[in-house]
């Protein structure tokens, strides 16, 4: 399953100004989260809960920004020769 974090990483700049500064405060390298706002990585209960108090987000709000699903779409059916579909 792939998430949507783009939520999240304009809450993380709004309140600490850069991903840096976000990582520092949750005592991960860069890296690491890198890894996990680019879906390399998944992020653990833990890891949740003390984002949600470092970027004062409610429990009724965790959902918009940790689990906004990414959806991916199948390319259109095209029409060929001899009413034939293909992809």
């Amino acid at each position: 399953m792939t998430f949507n974090y783009s939520k999240l990483n304009g809450k993380i700049v709004e309140i600490f100004g850069s991903r840096g500064a976000f990582a520092k405060a949750m005592g991960w390298s860069m890296r690491t989260t890198s890894l996990k706002l680019n879906n390399k990585v998944s992020w653990t209960q833990k890891d949740i809960s003390k984002a949600c108090v470092l970027l004062n987000l409610t429990a009724n709000q965790i959902d918009r920004y940790f689990f906004d699903e990414l959806v991916q779409f199948d390319e259109p059916l095209v029409q060929k020769e001899g009413n034939r579909t293909e992809k």
